[in-house]
């Protein structure tokens, strides 16, 4: 059974077994239920641990080159895939990583331009991703790059923990920038930033459709999607015009000159909040 495969509902043969055996007296027989109820729940609960990609290899990190780089005793220099880091990033890493062994996972080893190799990272037999827990605790952003679905929602879990207990970078109110204020999302210009609002209109424009949040497209922040992207919204069965009058939340790069834009390149850049929701705590 593969990491991501439903559980069995198939007998286990010590449940065959238990069931053979009604000669037991009721509390034993109880007794013996139970505990094959906490194996399974248990064997099931290890089995769908999220984020465990193919090994890339272990090592044990020697250095933190950056906000979200180590580098390994074997001279690797590792990027944590997932996140984008905060002001607090590199020191929380330094904490949990120096000097630590580390087991590497990843659906690709290829390495970046810049030489470091993209993966998710694990300390010693542990099975929470080092993202997870610099995410918990506030000290990390999810950069949605991860696209399996489980890791993605793992990951954005962590991090709704963390803004619903405004631990870390969550404690500031600015942390989420308010769609209507797109001056203070464009001081954040070259950043990478969480947005939140209403949808005021979708509009297609040659190849690109624009999320507008403003009455005034110039400059209003909008959000952009560009045509390449729609087959990944409709596979996730999401229809941009549906989201006209919604809240939703998006995380990305800041670009523009007289509006703010965040460039949509990954379905997990969007979500889609409730009515009454207040801002920031979604999982």
């Amino acid at each position: 059974m593969t990491e991501y495969d439903e559980p069995s509902s198939r007998p286990t043969t010590l449940e065959l077994w238990l069931a053979s055996n009604t000669t037991f007296p009721g509390h034993v027989a109880q007794r013996l239920h139970l505990i094959i109820a906490i194996l399974l729940v248990a064997s099931h609960t290890a089995s769908a641990a999220p984020c465990q990609f193919e090994s890339q290899g272990e090592g044990r990190v020697v250095a933190i080159v950056d906000a979200r780089s180590v580098r390994l005793d074997d001279g690797r220099e590792i990027r944590l895939a997932g996140i984008e880091p905060t002001a607090t990033t590199k020191q929380a890493l330094a904490s949990l990583l120096a000097g630590r062994d580390v087991t590497l996972r990843g659906s690709d080893d290829t390495p970046d331009r810049y030489g470091r190799q993209g993966a998710v990272l694990f300390i010693g037999e542990s099975d929470t991703p080092v993202q997870a827990m610099l995410l918990a605790q506030g000290d990390a952003m999810v950069s949605a790059e991860i696209t399996d679905k489980d890791c993605a929602a793992a990951l954005m879990t962590s991090e709704a923990e963390a803004r619903r207990q405004k631990k870390g970078s969550w404690a500031d109110p600015s942390a989420i920038k308010n769609a209507e204020s797109p001056d203070d999302i464009l001081a954040g210009i070259g950043r990478f930033v969480v947005v939140e609002g209403k949808v005021l209109s979708v509009r297609q424009a040659g190849a690109m459709t624009y999320l507008n949040f403003g009455r005034n497209w110039t400059r209003g922040f909008a959000a952009t999607i560009s045509k390449r992207t729609l087959p990944a919204f409709e596979s996730a069965g999401i229809t941009l015009k549906s989201m006209e009058s919604k809240r939703i939340r998006v995380r990305g790069w800041v670009e523009g000159s007289t509006g703010p834009r965040i460039d949509v390149r990954l379905v997990g850049q969007v979500e889609l909040l409730g009515a009454n929701e207040p801002t920031g705590v979604r999982p």
